[in-house]
């Protein structure tokens, strides 16, 4: 009896070293999965460069079309001409 309880006990080893290796491999393919995504040409980061880059020019845009308007409102409300030229 005292036989059985012993093989049962050794048999019981827990992770195997093949486990673990491939569980390495398989983090370590997914943080490059994560890296590249962040990083890349099209990457996260990138994106949001671009995209800040995007908002400020449409900030620009939006500002001179409104000091434009402003202006031609300013000319007409004085009765003179408020067309633009160029």
């Amino acid at each position: 009896m005292k036989e059985k309880l012993s093989k049962n006990i050794t048999k019981q080893n827990g992770i195997t070293l093949i486990a673990l290796v491939i569980t390495i491999i398989v983090l370590l393919i997914l943080a490059g999965v994560s890296i590249a995504m962040l990083t890349g040409q099209n990457g996260i980061l990138t994106q949001a460069q671009n995209a800040s880059t995007q908002t400020e020019i449409a900030e620009a845009k939006e500002k001179a079309q409104m000091d434009i308007m402003a202006w031609q409102s300013e000319r007409l409300e004085n009765g003179q001409d408020a067309t633009l030229n160029d």
